[in-house]
């Protein structure tokens, strides 16, 4: 993954400082959070793939409804409104303890104990009073958006209608009110996504990302070119999946000025996101060549990269031949088919959390 920018500003040639788009990291790593930070930032790919939560800072009220041939799906807010892109940080912390306790060998359930501090660390969010009551706001538009959908299987249709959250109970306050500690029960949906292994690693530069679109390109960047070299998509069928409700051409002006800014900064993770025409792109930014020190070993196959998503579904495999190299390096590991050696690295790294 390409480094942090942990500062508000960015330096040009001449030294002038110009304003980062990035959030600023807000919470330096202690030894009590550590293991919070080290858990490696997971999200369900079904929500990165549909436009579940909403774009807007302000209430959205609107009903959300799609269409896939015979089967449809409509997202419900309540009376509070949709959640929003910064609520499913929850959902992302909550999945990434998650998955850290099935590569430990830990069992897993739908209900999970947290600290609340933990939560706002972990996302990068403020740790103020106020900082407590939109976590709370939060809980409450996750447990109040409802998905209602139809299955159709043999014929026969089954409607199903359940909550992002089914429950968020608060344990534990302090005197002035501020929660200590959160009890929340996970869906059905987002619980069987993480016992199917179907989340992806996200960097952890999301959390900086300060516009709710900047996420949403990010997380279909993340589902759709994990799995090929680049993704094309229409700009109109893009706007829809990202459940953008402006006009189109507002929401080419907005595309474009991400653009503009990322070639700026480079503060956009991962992905380059071209605009040709109708058409958007997006595919890996270029990534430096692995370090190493005394020895240099041939490039890996194209086939062996497919191969290496297969078994460490959700890594980023150009992060892991980085680490496989390095540490080869370290241990002076002489390997004579490096492909094979690194395809080992991924399977063991695919079910645990370390290779080492």
């Amino acid at each position: 993954m390409v480094g942090e920018n942990t500062n508000l500003f960015d330096e040009v040639g001449d030294n002038t400082k110009v304003r980062s788009p990035l959030l600023p990291v807000r919470h330096e790593r202690d030894f009590f959070v550590c293991d919070v930070f080290d858990a490696a930032l997971k999200a369900d790919s079904a929500s990165m793939e549909h436009p579940i939560f909403s774009l807007s800072k302000k209430p959205d009220l609107k009903i959300r409804r799609y269409d896939n041939g015979d089967n449809w799906a409509e997202v419900r807010p309540s009376v509070k409104g949709l959640a929003t892109v910064f609520d499913r940080d929850i959902l992302i912390y909550c999945i990434s303890q998650l998955m850290a306790a099935v590569n430990d060998g830990r069992q897993i359930s739908r209900r999970l104990r947290l600290r609340a501090h933990d939560l706002l660390i972990a996302t990068n969010r403020d740790t103020s009073g106020r900082g407590y009551l939109q976590l709370r706001e939060a809980f409450e538009r996750l447990q109040g958006t409802q998905i209602a959908t139809n299955i159709i299987t043999g014929g026969k249709e089954t409607f199903d209608i359940f909550s992002l959250i089914d429950r968020a109970k608060i344990v534990r306050e302090t005197r002035e009110g501020r929660m200590q500690e959160v009890e929340i029960v996970l869906s059905d949906w987002v619980f069987q996504a993480v016992e199917a292994m179907e989340v992806l690693t996200l960097d952890r530069r999301y959390f900086q990302l300060a516009k709710p679109l900047e996420r949403r390109l990010y997380e279909l960047a993340r589902k759709h070119v994990g799995q090929q070299a680049t993704f094309k998509i229409g700009l109109e069928k893009l706007k829809n999946k990202c459940g953008a409700q402006s006009t189109l051409k507002e929401f080419r002006r907005l595309i474009q000025s991400i653009i503009r800014a990322d070639a700026a900064h480079d503060h956009m993770p991962e992905y380059q996101i071209i605009l040709d025409g109708e058409m958007v792109e997006m595919r890996p930014k270029m990534r430096p060549a692995p370090p190493v020190q005394n020895r240099t070993y041939p490039p890996l196959k194209e086939e062996t990269y497919a191969a290496a998503k297969k078994l460490a579904a959700g890594w980023d495999v150009y992060a892991l031949e980085a680490e496989w190299r390095n540490w080869t390096q370290q241990k002076e590991i002489k390997i004579f088919q490096a492909d094979k050696h690194f395809l080992a690295f991924c399977k063991r790294r695919g079910t645990s959390h370390g290779f080492l």
